[in-house]
Protein backbone atom coordinates (compact mmCIF):
# COMPACT_ATOMS: atom_id res chain seq x y z
CA UNK A 1 0.00 0.00 0.00
CA UNK A 2 2.76 2.36 0.80
CA UNK A 3 4.37 1.65 -2.51
CA UNK A 4 1.19 2.28 -4.39
CA UNK A 5 0.56 5.48 -2.49
CA UNK A 6 4.07 6.62 -3.12
CA UNK A 7 3.73 5.94 -6.80
CA UNK A 8 0.39 7.64 -6.79
CA UNK A 9 1.90 10.66 -5.15
CA UNK A 10 4.82 10.55 -7.54
CA UNK A 11 2.37 10.40 -10.45
CA UNK A 12 0.04 13.09 -9.12
CA UNK A 13 2.61 15.53 -7.79
CA UNK A 14 4.18 16.34 -11.15
CA UNK A 15 0.70 17.06 -12.48
CA UNK A 16 -0.01 19.38 -9.59
CA UNK A 17 3.36 21.03 -9.96
CA UNK A 18 2.83 21.49 -13.69
CA UNK A 19 -0.61 23.00 -13.10
CA UNK A 20 0.63 25.51 -10.58
CA UNK A 21 3.64 26.40 -12.66
CA UNK A 22 1.19 27.38 -15.35
CA UNK A 23 -0.65 29.56 -12.85
CA UNK A 24 2.60 31.27 -11.85
CA UNK A 25 3.41 31.89 -15.51
CA UNK A 26 -0.02 33.39 -16.02
CA UNK A 27 0.48 35.73 -13.06
CA UNK A 28 3.86 36.84 -14.41
CA UNK A 29 2.36 37.47 -17.82
CA UNK A 30 -0.38 39.60 -16.32
CA UNK A 31 2.14 41.62 -14.37
CA UNK A 32 4.39 42.10 -17.38
CA UNK A 33 1.46 43.33 -19.47
CA UNK A 34 0.59 45.96 -16.83
CA UNK A 35 -3.02 44.91 -16.50
CA UNK A 36 -4.88 47.42 -14.36
CA UNK A 37 -7.35 44.80 -13.21
CA UNK A 38 -4.60 43.19 -11.12
CA UNK A 39 -5.28 45.11 -7.94
CA UNK A 40 -3.29 44.59 -4.76
CA UNK A 41 -6.16 42.74 -3.15
CA UNK A 42 -6.33 40.39 -6.15
CA UNK A 43 -2.55 39.67 -6.01
CA UNK A 44 -2.67 38.91 -2.31
CA UNK A 45 -5.50 36.49 -2.91
CA UNK A 46 -3.48 34.73 -5.63
CA UNK A 47 -0.50 34.41 -3.25
CA UNK A 48 -2.60 32.89 -0.52
CA UNK A 49 -4.06 30.46 -3.01
CA UNK A 50 -0.52 29.39 -4.03
CA UNK A 51 0.58 29.00 -0.41
CA UNK A 52 -2.44 26.89 0.37
CA UNK A 53 -1.32 24.50 -2.34
CA UNK A 54 2.12 24.15 -0.78
CA UNK A 55 4.12 26.42 -3.06
CA UNK A 56 5.91 29.59 -2.18
CA UNK A 57 5.99 32.63 -4.50
CA UNK A 58 9.47 33.42 -5.81
CA UNK A 59 10.87 36.70 -4.64
CA UNK A 60 11.54 38.03 -8.15
CA UNK A 61 7.97 37.28 -9.20
CA UNK A 62 6.52 39.20 -6.29
CA UNK A 63 8.86 42.09 -6.92
CA UNK A 64 8.06 42.06 -10.62
CA UNK A 65 4.36 42.11 -9.94
CA UNK A 66 4.77 44.87 -7.39
CA UNK A 67 6.81 46.90 -9.86
CA UNK A 68 4.25 46.27 -12.56
CA UNK A 69 1.45 47.30 -10.29
CA UNK A 70 3.36 50.45 -9.43
CA UNK A 71 3.81 51.29 -13.11
CA UNK A 72 0.18 50.61 -13.87
CA UNK A 73 -1.05 52.67 -10.92
CA UNK A 74 1.36 55.46 -11.84
CA UNK A 75 0.16 55.51 -15.45
CA UNK A 76 -3.45 55.39 -14.39
CA UNK A 77 -2.99 58.15 -11.81
CA UNK A 78 -1.17 60.27 -14.39
CA UNK A 79 -3.93 59.67 -16.90
CA UNK A 80 -6.54 60.48 -14.26
CA UNK A 81 -4.80 63.70 -13.22
CA UNK A 82 -4.39 64.73 -16.87
CA UNK A 83 -8.03 64.09 -17.54
CA UNK A 84 -9.06 66.15 -14.56
CA UNK A 85 -7.39 69.37 -15.67
CA UNK A 86 -9.15 69.93 -19.03
CA UNK A 87 -12.50 68.84 -17.57
CA UNK A 88 -12.08 71.36 -14.79
CA UNK A 89 -11.38 74.16 -17.22
CA UNK A 90 -14.16 73.11 -19.52
CA UNK A 91 -16.63 72.93 -16.64
CA UNK A 92 -15.51 76.33 -15.46
CA UNK A 93 -16.04 77.84 -18.90
CA UNK A 94 -19.39 76.09 -19.26
CA UNK A 95 -20.54 77.25 -15.82
CA UNK A 96 -19.48 80.81 -16.59
CA UNK A 97 -21.32 80.82 -19.91
CA UNK A 98 -24.38 79.33 -18.27
CA UNK A 99 -24.31 82.00 -15.57
CA UNK A 100 -24.13 84.72 -18.24
CA UNK A 101 -26.98 83.15 -20.19
CA UNK A 102 -29.09 82.82 -17.05
CA UNK A 103 -28.42 86.44 -16.18
CA UNK A 104 -29.41 87.60 -19.65
CA UNK A 105 -32.51 85.41 -19.56
CA UNK A 106 -33.53 86.84 -16.19
CA UNK A 107 -33.23 90.39 -17.53
CA UNK A 108 -35.32 89.51 -20.58
CA UNK A 109 -37.92 87.86 -18.35
CA UNK A 110 -38.08 90.95 -16.16
CA UNK A 111 -38.65 93.15 -19.21
CA UNK A 112 -41.29 90.86 -20.65
CA UNK A 113 -43.09 90.47 -17.31
CA UNK A 114 -43.36 94.22 -16.80
CA UNK A 115 -46.86 93.97 -18.30
CA UNK A 116 -48.02 92.54 -14.98
CA UNK A 117 -47.28 95.93 -13.41
CA UNK A 118 -49.60 97.77 -15.79
CA UNK A 119 -52.64 97.99 -13.47
CA UNK A 120 -50.45 99.32 -10.68
CA UNK A 121 -48.79 101.83 -13.01
CA UNK A 122 -52.16 103.04 -14.29
CA UNK A 123 -53.40 103.51 -10.73
CA UNK A 124 -50.22 105.34 -9.77
CA UNK A 125 -50.49 107.64 -12.79
CA UNK A 126 -54.11 108.40 -11.89
CA UNK A 127 -53.19 109.39 -8.34
CA UNK A 128 -50.23 111.41 -9.58
CA UNK A 129 -52.43 113.25 -12.08
CA UNK A 130 -54.83 114.19 -9.28
CA UNK A 131 -52.15 115.21 -6.79
CA UNK A 132 -49.72 116.88 -9.19
CA UNK A 133 -51.37 117.62 -12.58
CA UNK A 134 -48.29 119.29 -14.16
CA UNK A 135 -46.62 115.89 -14.25
CA UNK A 136 -48.93 114.93 -17.16
CA UNK A 137 -50.20 118.18 -18.66
CA UNK A 138 -47.22 118.24 -21.04
CA UNK A 139 -48.67 115.13 -22.72
CA UNK A 140 -51.16 117.02 -24.88
CA UNK A 141 -53.64 115.68 -27.44
CA UNK A 142 -51.06 115.78 -30.23
CA UNK A 143 -49.23 112.87 -28.59
CA UNK A 144 -52.28 110.59 -28.35
CA UNK A 145 -52.15 109.25 -31.92
CA UNK A 146 -48.40 108.43 -31.87
CA UNK A 147 -48.77 106.85 -28.43
CA UNK A 148 -51.62 104.57 -29.47
CA UNK A 149 -49.77 103.84 -32.71
CA UNK A 150 -46.78 102.64 -30.69
CA UNK A 151 -49.02 100.23 -28.77
CA UNK A 152 -50.33 98.85 -32.05
CA UNK A 153 -46.77 98.50 -33.31
CA UNK A 154 -45.94 96.40 -30.23
CA UNK A 155 -48.91 94.14 -31.00
CA UNK A 156 -47.84 93.84 -34.64
CA UNK A 157 -44.29 92.79 -33.73
CA UNK A 158 -45.69 89.98 -31.60
CA UNK A 159 -48.16 88.79 -34.28
CA UNK A 160 -48.05 87.33 -37.79
CA UNK A 161 -50.07 87.57 -40.99
CA UNK A 162 -51.50 84.12 -40.36
CA UNK A 163 -53.11 85.32 -37.15
CA UNK A 164 -55.09 88.02 -38.96
CA UNK A 165 -56.14 85.68 -41.76
CA UNK A 166 -57.44 83.24 -39.16
CA UNK A 167 -59.35 86.08 -37.46
CA UNK A 168 -61.40 86.68 -40.61
CA UNK A 169 -62.43 83.03 -40.51
CA UNK A 170 -64.63 83.90 -37.52
CA UNK A 171 -67.23 86.27 -38.98
CA UNK A 172 -69.76 85.47 -36.26
CA UNK A 173 -67.35 86.62 -33.53
CA UNK A 174 -66.51 89.78 -35.49
CA UNK A 175 -70.22 90.55 -35.89
CA UNK A 176 -70.80 89.97 -32.18
CA UNK A 177 -68.02 92.40 -31.34
CA UNK A 178 -69.50 94.96 -33.69
CA UNK A 179 -72.93 94.58 -32.06
CA UNK A 180 -71.36 95.00 -28.63
CA UNK A 181 -69.61 98.21 -29.66
CA UNK A 182 -72.39 99.93 -31.62
CA UNK A 183 -75.59 98.44 -30.16
CA UNK A 184 -74.99 97.40 -26.54
CA UNK A 185 -72.80 100.38 -25.60
CA UNK A 186 -75.04 103.09 -27.08
CA UNK A 187 -78.08 101.65 -25.28
CA UNK A 188 -76.20 101.65 -21.98
CA UNK A 189 -74.84 105.16 -22.67
CA UNK A 190 -78.29 106.49 -23.37
CA UNK A 191 -79.66 104.99 -20.13
CA UNK A 192 -76.87 106.38 -17.95
CA UNK A 193 -77.04 109.74 -19.74
CA UNK A 194 -80.72 110.02 -18.89
CA UNK A 195 -80.05 108.90 -15.31
CA UNK A 196 -77.35 111.53 -14.88
CA UNK A 197 -79.77 114.33 -15.75
CA UNK A 198 -83.06 113.06 -14.32
CA UNK A 199 -81.85 111.27 -11.19
CA UNK A 200 -78.58 113.01 -10.22
CA UNK A 201 -79.63 116.44 -11.52
CA UNK A 202 -76.40 116.97 -13.45
CA UNK A 203 -76.21 119.50 -16.30
CA UNK A 204 -77.40 118.35 -19.71
CA UNK A 205 -73.88 118.61 -21.25
CA UNK A 206 -72.71 115.95 -18.76
CA UNK A 207 -75.40 113.56 -20.00
CA UNK A 208 -74.46 114.40 -23.59
CA UNK A 209 -70.81 113.62 -22.79
CA UNK A 210 -71.74 110.17 -21.43
CA UNK A 211 -73.77 109.44 -24.57
CA UNK A 212 -70.92 110.64 -26.75
CA UNK A 213 -68.56 108.18 -25.06
CA UNK A 214 -70.93 105.34 -25.92
CA UNK A 215 -71.15 106.36 -29.60
CA UNK A 216 -67.47 106.12 -30.53
CA UNK A 217 -65.67 103.03 -31.77
CA UNK A 218 -63.74 100.50 -29.75
CA UNK A 219 -60.51 101.52 -28.08
CA UNK A 220 -57.10 100.42 -29.26
CA UNK A 221 -56.30 99.74 -25.61
CA UNK A 222 -58.78 96.85 -25.79
CA UNK A 223 -56.46 95.22 -28.33
CA UNK A 224 -53.54 95.60 -25.98
CA UNK A 225 -55.56 94.26 -23.04
CA UNK A 226 -56.58 91.24 -25.12
CA UNK A 227 -52.96 90.71 -26.14
CA UNK A 228 -51.89 90.64 -22.48
CA UNK A 229 -54.60 88.16 -21.46
CA UNK A 230 -55.07 85.97 -24.55
CA UNK A 231 -52.36 86.63 -27.18
CA UNK A 232 -53.94 84.34 -29.83
CA UNK A 233 -57.10 86.49 -29.65
CA UNK A 234 -55.28 89.79 -30.26
CA UNK A 235 -55.69 89.69 -34.09
CA UNK A 236 -59.43 89.08 -33.69
CA UNK A 237 -59.66 92.04 -31.31
CA UNK A 238 -57.72 94.22 -33.74
CA UNK A 239 -60.05 93.27 -36.61
CA UNK A 240 -63.09 94.14 -34.46
CA UNK A 241 -61.66 97.49 -33.44
CA UNK A 242 -60.50 98.31 -36.96
CA UNK A 243 -63.94 97.61 -38.44
CA UNK A 244 -65.73 99.67 -35.81
CA UNK A 245 -63.21 102.50 -36.23
CA UNK A 246 -63.51 102.41 -40.04
CA UNK A 247 -67.30 102.62 -39.91
CA UNK A 248 -67.31 105.18 -37.09
CA UNK A 249 -67.21 107.95 -39.71
CA UNK A 250 -70.82 107.05 -40.48
CA UNK A 251 -72.10 105.34 -37.34
CA UNK A 252 -70.88 107.84 -34.72
CA UNK A 253 -72.67 110.86 -36.28
CA UNK A 254 -75.85 108.80 -36.72
CA UNK A 255 -75.83 107.54 -33.13
CA UNK A 256 -75.05 111.03 -31.84
CA UNK A 257 -78.03 112.37 -33.79
CA UNK A 258 -80.32 109.70 -32.37
CA UNK A 259 -79.10 109.86 -28.77
CA UNK A 260 -78.01 113.44 -28.23
CA UNK A 261 -80.54 114.98 -30.61
CA UNK A 262 -77.90 116.98 -32.43
CA UNK A 263 -75.98 116.13 -35.57
CA UNK A 264 -72.33 115.66 -34.72
CA UNK A 265 -70.14 116.52 -37.72
CA UNK A 266 -67.14 114.30 -38.21
CA UNK A 267 -64.15 115.04 -40.39
CA UNK A 268 -64.16 112.01 -42.69
CA UNK A 269 -60.68 112.62 -44.09
CA UNK A 270 -59.32 113.25 -40.61
CA UNK A 271 -60.95 110.05 -39.32
CA UNK A 272 -59.48 107.94 -42.13
CA UNK A 273 -56.05 109.51 -41.55
CA UNK A 274 -56.38 108.78 -37.84
CA UNK A 275 -57.25 105.15 -38.57
CA UNK A 276 -54.23 104.80 -40.82
CA UNK A 277 -51.89 106.36 -38.27
CA UNK A 278 -53.18 104.65 -35.15
CA UNK A 279 -54.11 101.16 -36.37
CA UNK A 280 -53.16 100.14 -39.92
CA UNK A 281 -49.68 101.63 -40.39
CA UNK A 282 -48.17 100.63 -37.00
CA UNK A 283 -49.47 97.07 -37.16
CA UNK A 284 -48.28 96.68 -40.76
CA UNK A 285 -44.86 98.04 -39.78
CA UNK A 286 -44.62 95.57 -36.91
CA UNK A 287 -45.64 92.63 -39.12
CA UNK A 288 -43.15 93.58 -41.83
CA UNK A 289 -40.35 94.01 -39.32
CA UNK A 290 -41.16 90.65 -37.79
CA UNK A 291 -41.25 89.02 -41.24
CA UNK A 292 -38.28 90.65 -42.99
CA UNK A 293 -35.94 91.33 -40.07
CA UNK A 294 -36.58 88.70 -37.38
CA UNK A 295 -33.23 89.40 -35.69
CA UNK A 296 -34.12 93.04 -35.15
CA UNK A 297 -37.57 92.03 -33.91
CA UNK A 298 -35.99 89.64 -31.45
CA UNK A 299 -33.71 92.37 -30.11
CA UNK A 300 -36.39 95.04 -29.60
CA UNK A 301 -39.22 92.73 -28.51
CA UNK A 302 -38.15 92.51 -24.82
CA UNK A 303 -38.07 96.32 -24.56
CA UNK A 304 -41.59 96.86 -25.91
CA UNK A 305 -43.53 95.81 -22.76
CA UNK A 306 -41.95 98.35 -20.35
CA UNK A 307 -42.21 101.13 -22.96
CA UNK A 308 -45.84 100.20 -23.59
CA UNK A 309 -46.54 100.45 -19.86
CA UNK A 310 -45.09 103.98 -19.75
CA UNK A 311 -47.04 105.07 -22.84
CA UNK A 312 -50.28 103.69 -21.41
CA UNK A 313 -49.67 105.53 -18.14
CA UNK A 314 -49.28 108.80 -20.05
CA UNK A 315 -52.47 108.18 -22.05
CA UNK A 316 -54.36 107.64 -18.80
CA UNK A 317 -52.86 110.40 -16.68
CA UNK A 318 -52.86 113.22 -19.24
CA UNK A 319 -56.65 113.59 -19.84
CA UNK A 320 -57.27 113.46 -16.12
CA UNK A 321 -54.59 116.05 -15.35
CA UNK A 322 -55.91 118.41 -18.04
CA UNK A 323 -59.51 118.18 -16.73
CA UNK A 324 -58.69 117.87 -13.04
CA UNK A 325 -60.66 120.99 -12.10
CA UNK A 326 -63.87 119.56 -13.53
CA UNK A 327 -63.25 116.19 -11.90
CA UNK A 328 -62.70 117.81 -8.50
CA UNK A 329 -65.86 119.90 -8.84
CA UNK A 330 -68.96 119.25 -6.64
CA UNK A 331 -70.55 117.02 -9.29
CA UNK A 332 -67.28 115.20 -10.03
CA UNK A 333 -68.05 112.29 -7.66
CA UNK A 334 -71.43 111.73 -9.32
CA UNK A 335 -69.83 111.73 -12.77
CA UNK A 336 -67.18 109.23 -11.66
CA UNK A 337 -69.85 106.94 -10.18
CA UNK A 338 -71.90 107.05 -13.37
CA UNK A 339 -68.89 106.34 -15.58
CA UNK A 340 -67.89 103.39 -13.38
CA UNK A 341 -71.41 101.98 -13.56
CA UNK A 342 -71.51 102.47 -17.33
CA UNK A 343 -68.22 100.66 -18.00
CA UNK A 344 -68.94 97.91 -15.48
CA UNK A 345 -72.27 97.21 -17.14
CA UNK A 346 -70.60 97.10 -20.56
CA UNK A 347 -67.92 94.64 -19.38
CA UNK A 348 -70.51 92.35 -17.76
CA UNK A 349 -72.99 92.43 -20.66
CA UNK A 350 -70.24 91.80 -23.21
CA UNK A 351 -68.95 88.83 -21.22
CA UNK A 352 -72.29 87.07 -20.65
CA UNK A 353 -73.73 87.98 -24.04
CA UNK A 354 -70.78 86.17 -25.64
CA UNK A 355 -71.26 83.17 -23.37
CA UNK A 356 -74.90 82.96 -24.41
CA UNK A 357 -74.25 83.24 -28.17
CA UNK A 358 -71.07 81.12 -28.40
CA UNK A 359 -71.73 78.58 -25.65
CA UNK A 360 -70.44 75.75 -27.88
CA UNK A 361 -67.14 77.42 -28.80
CA UNK A 362 -64.00 75.49 -27.87
CA UNK A 363 -62.26 78.67 -26.70
CA UNK A 364 -65.31 80.16 -25.02
CA UNK A 365 -63.56 81.76 -22.05
CA UNK A 366 -60.94 83.49 -24.20
CA UNK A 367 -63.68 84.70 -26.56
CA UNK A 368 -65.74 85.99 -23.64
CA UNK A 369 -62.79 87.96 -22.29
CA UNK A 370 -62.06 89.40 -25.74
CA UNK A 371 -65.61 90.59 -26.38
CA UNK A 372 -65.85 91.90 -22.85
CA UNK A 373 -62.85 94.15 -23.54
CA UNK A 374 -64.35 95.20 -26.88
CA UNK A 375 -67.66 96.13 -25.29
CA UNK A 376 -66.37 97.73 -22.11
CA UNK A 377 -63.46 99.70 -23.56
CA UNK A 378 -64.02 102.34 -26.24
CA UNK A 379 -62.01 105.17 -27.76
CA UNK A 380 -62.63 107.75 -25.07
CA UNK A 381 -59.73 109.77 -26.45
CA UNK A 382 -61.63 110.10 -29.73
CA UNK A 383 -64.73 111.17 -27.82
CA UNK A 384 -62.63 113.72 -25.96
CA UNK A 385 -61.26 115.10 -29.22
CA UNK A 386 -64.76 115.31 -30.72
CA UNK A 387 -66.13 117.01 -27.63
CA UNK A 388 -63.40 119.64 -27.64
CA UNK A 389 -63.81 120.27 -31.36
CA UNK A 390 -67.55 120.16 -32.00
CA UNK A 391 -69.19 121.18 -28.70
CA UNK A 392 -68.94 124.65 -27.28
CA UNK A 393 -69.77 123.67 -23.71
CA UNK A 394 -66.56 122.41 -22.00
CA UNK A 395 -68.61 120.17 -19.68
CA UNK A 396 -69.20 117.74 -22.56
CA UNK A 397 -65.49 116.86 -22.44
CA UNK A 398 -65.55 115.94 -18.75
CA UNK A 399 -67.15 112.45 -19.06
CA UNK A 400 -64.76 111.38 -21.87
CA UNK A 401 -61.76 112.54 -19.80
CA UNK A 402 -62.94 110.56 -16.78
CA UNK A 403 -63.87 107.62 -19.00
CA UNK A 404 -60.30 107.37 -20.26
CA UNK A 405 -59.05 106.80 -16.73
CA UNK A 406 -61.87 104.55 -15.48
CA UNK A 407 -61.86 102.44 -18.64
CA UNK A 408 -58.12 101.84 -18.37
CA UNK A 409 -58.19 101.07 -14.66
CA UNK A 410 -61.08 98.62 -14.96
CA UNK A 411 -59.78 97.02 -18.15
CA UNK A 412 -56.27 96.39 -16.91
CA UNK A 413 -57.57 95.28 -13.51
CA UNK A 414 -59.46 92.59 -15.41
CA UNK A 415 -56.22 91.77 -17.21
CA UNK A 416 -54.53 91.14 -13.88
CA UNK A 417 -57.46 89.11 -12.49
CA UNK A 418 -57.98 86.96 -15.57
CA UNK A 419 -54.27 86.38 -16.08
CA UNK A 420 -53.97 85.03 -12.52
CA UNK A 421 -56.97 82.77 -13.05
CA UNK A 422 -55.35 81.35 -16.16
CA UNK A 423 -52.17 80.56 -14.21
Amino acid sequence: MSVVNSRTLQIQRPDISQSHNQKISHVRKCCNNHLSVLTPSRSFKSSSELRSLGFSMPLNTNFHCTRSRFLVSRCESQKFSDSLEPDHDQNYVTDSSQMVEQKEASIVDMLEQSNSLLPHIVLASTLLALVHPPSFTWFTTRYYAPALGFLMFAVGVNSSEKDFLEAFNRPAAILAGYVGQFVVKPILGYLFGIISVSVFGLPTPIGAGIMLVSCVSGAQLSNYATFLTDPPMAPLSIVMTSMSTATAVFVTPLLSLLLIGKRLPVDVKGMVSSIMQIVVAPIAAGLLLNRLFPQISGVIRPFLPPLSVLVTACCVGAPLAINVNSVMSPFGVAIVSLIIAFHLSAFVVGYYFTGFVFHKASDLKALQRTLSYETGMQSSLLALALANRFFKDPLVAVPPAISTVIMSLMGFSLVMIWAKKKE
